[in-house]
């Protein structure tokens, strides 16, 4: 159990006193510096004031509103040029590399070491409650009209109530909370006159400046008198926009879609829209902007995953930061990319509305001249929640809560899902699949996103939606041989171990029940996986067929039921959730390298 606010306030008083919590240098020009105490808890979240433009940003909240506990990965892989490089640093490694104490807060809130003991002294993190007490407070402290707030997506989905309501829930949080730009992601996942809706209702910017028309489709496309189409570009959204601040400063925010939303996500639900990387037109954009609307700051939102933003911001010149998401990596400090226009700051900002990162911009003679940065995790016991926002909050679950609460097992250890391998709910869910549906083997998606569950903590409904709330949800029960299944975990490997970035989609390897395997992650595309066995110890055989459970079908609609109830079922009749077998792979090639712990 965590402590109340009062009781923590103390402990984190007391440690202040005795020098334990991180301080911060904000007087290193440039230095991004990404510590979050100044010496009392107060002073967590009193920025020194810099320069003349404040960017807030935070991405892939999916859809939580209440404070969540949430686990950051012990395996987060880099190949390549990534390898040992941001954001591909877990656990003590990651703290050598950004020089934040073992021990504290801030260590806390990045990696997973002794979570489960420091979320029991430390709470949750997140909500929109707490994290627009924060907003308001940054806003206050440096100028509203000196301040941004972007998001870089995945907002609209992830939970119970953004599944029930198709994202509306959340349209009206961000409302709320003052999100003045915006791209996305599994926003894309609602219909797609469900999606047009949700953005004439953002009061905001809706930026995509990679999301376009077919030309199958122009002809009598479905949603041209939305204000957004361009149909001289044939793009369905607009591609940037113009947000002038106080002393006349302009910054530019440009729009970057995640570019494989049609492939990771089912097209059939938006069979007009094209995506894709698209640098070329980035480069077009980025242009033009600066010769038609003499920005002084160029921004980019993206939803490209890290790494593939890093590789963008070397190719790409004329942008100044690019704020990114997907990936869902908690990155402390901005990585300083080289281009032939200059530099551009790459950054990414975690996930769960966990952090909220703050760029302070030194603006003058129509350029950024330095800046500031900070990641800061939104600690619920360090924040009074806004009260107008809690109650909208109250509102919106309200005709959900029965449904929501109900109690379904306890956890026996931290149930988490963040990492390149099974989670332990991943593996939750996979056991759930091959016991409810009789399955020698399942399979689950290796999905970023899910909030963590504490041992000894009550399992709810909202748990569970937590894990597997997305539109496309029906499970399926079917044969498959042993040839096929190999080709399934290479392909998703592809994708995840590639050296080129751009050809990474950003998810985690697909999670497995019943089946353990060996990968060589630098080995070649078909290359990666071997060794594939049962847990019994029998050897998978190219060519015999076995019986496969999963979920998520990105093609057809699978005929089964949804997978919440399916983990439900599963969990009402285990009452005490225990992973009896965490089917990860052995992994080879990879000694040393510093994103496995």
């Amino acid at each position: 159990m965590s402590l109340n606010r009062r009781e923590f306030m103390q402990i984190m008083g007391m440690a202040a006193a005795a020098g334990m919590l991180p301080g911060c240098d904000s007087k290193t020009p440039g230095s991004g510096n990404a510590t979050v105490g100044a010496g009392a808890p107060g002073d967590v979240y009193n920025i020194p004031k810099f320069g003349n433009v404040t960017l807030m940003h935070f991405t892939d909240c999916h859809a939580q509103l209440l404070p969540i506990y949430f686990r950051e990965p012990n395996v987060n892989m880099g190949v390549g040029g990534a390898h040992g490089q941001p954001p591909h640093l877990v656990g003590n490694k990651l703290l050598e590399h950004f020089n934040i104490k073992a021990d504290s807060l801030e260590a806390h809130a990045f990696t997973y070491l002794d979570f489960a003991e420091a979320a029991k002294v430390y709470g949750k993190v997140g909500g929109f409650a707490h994290l627009r007490t924060l907003v308001k407070k940054i806003r206050a402290d440096h100028g509203a009209n000196k301040t941004l707030l972007l998001d870089g997506g995945d907002t609209w989905q992830g939970s119970g109530t953004a599944y029930w309501t198709r994202g509306k829930d959340m349209v009206g949080a961000c409302n709320l909370l003052g999100v003045d730009v915006m791209t996305g992601h599994w926003e894309f996942t609602y219909l797609d006159e469900e999606v047009i809706s949700n953005v004439r209702d953002f009061k905001g910017d809706f930026v995509c400046q990679n999301v376009f028309v077919k030309d199958d489709a122009s002809f009598d496309y479905q949603f041209a008198e939305y204000e957004g189409y361009n149909e001289e570009t044939q793009r369905a959204f607009k591609p940037y926009t113009i947000k002038e601040m106080e002393g006349g400063i302009r910054v530019a925010v440009i729009g970057q879609a995640f570019p494989y939303t049609p492939i990771a996500n089912p097209g059939r639900f938006i069979p007009d829209w094209t995506f894709g990387i698209r640098d070329t037109e980035m480069q077009s954009t980025v242009d033009n902007v600066r010769a038609t609307e003499k920005p002084d700051v160029v921004v980019v939102i993206s939803h490209n995953g890290m790494d593939v933003d890093l590789k963008m911001a070397s190719v790409v010149s004329g942008i100044d930061v690019i704020f990114g998401g997907h990936t869902h990596d908690g990155v402390p400090q901005p990585s300083v990319i080289k281009n032939k226009g200059g530099q551009t700051l790459v950054t990414n900002a975690g996930s769960n509305g966990k952090f909220l990162g703050t760029m302070q911009l030194d603006v003058r003679n129509g350029k950024v001249q330095d800046f500031r940065y900070k990641l800061l995790p939104v600690f619920s016991n360090l924040l009074e929640p806004d009260q107008e926002m809690a109650n909208y909050i109250e509102e919106v679950r309200r005709p959900y809560l029965s449904a929501l609460t109900e109690e379904l097992a306890v956890a026996d250890q931290v149930l988490y899902r963040r990492g390149n391998f099974n989670g332990t709910f991943d593996q939750i869910i996979c056991d759930a699949l091959r016991e409810v549906g009789g399955a020698q083997i399942s399979l689950s998606p290796g999905f970023r996103w899910g909030t963590t569950v504490l041992p000894g903590q009550t399992i709810t409904m909202d748990h569970v939606m937590d894990q597997t709330a997305i539109t496309y949800p029906e499970t399926y029960v079917r044969e498959m041989t042993g040839k096929v299944i190999k080709e399934i975990l290479e392909d998703v490997a592809d994708n995840l171990f590639n050296n080129d970035p751009y050809y990474q989609q950003g998810g985690d390897m697909v999670r497995l029940g019943g089946l353990d395997y060996t990968m060589e992650p630098k080995a070649g595309f078909g290359k990666r996986v071997t060794d594939m066995v049962l847990d019994d110890g029998t050897k998978i055989e190219a060519n015999k067929t076995y019986t496969v459970a999963g979920w998520a079908t990105v093609g057809s609609k699978a005929p089964g039921a949804p997978i919440w109830d399916v983990v439900a079922e599963y969990l009402r009749s285990e009452k005490v959730a225990k992973v009896k077998k965490l089917n990860t792979p052995k992994i080879i090639g990879m000694e040393g390298n510093p994103g496995i712990a």
